[in-house]
């Protein structure tokens, strides 16, 4: 059984994304896609997955996970929280 929600926030941007992520920002994915850059969903979805089924990562907190978008110039880094 899927956790119900997995809360996606912003927790660094450098430069300008064109998506016009900053920092503070939050996103809550329940099963619909989120209003977030598709470049950056492709990174966070199968990690979203994983933790959204129970799963953990051995280099994180349990429950979390850091990543950041594909952009090497402009980088926006996620958090993902399963609550």
């Amino acid at each position: 059984m899927p956790v119900n929600e997995i809360i996606i926030t912003v927790v660094e941007q450098t430069g300008i994304c064109d998506a016009g992520h900053k920092k503070g920002q939050e996103f809550s994915y329940e099963g619909k896609l989120p209003d977030i850059c598709s470049a950056a969903w492709d990174v966070l979805y199968p990690y979203i997955r994983v933790l959204q089924f129970g799963g953990n990562f051995p280099w994180e907190k349990e429950g979390e996970a850091y990543l950041a978008c594909p952009d090497p110039k402009n980088p926006v880094v996620f958090k993902l929280e399963r609550r």
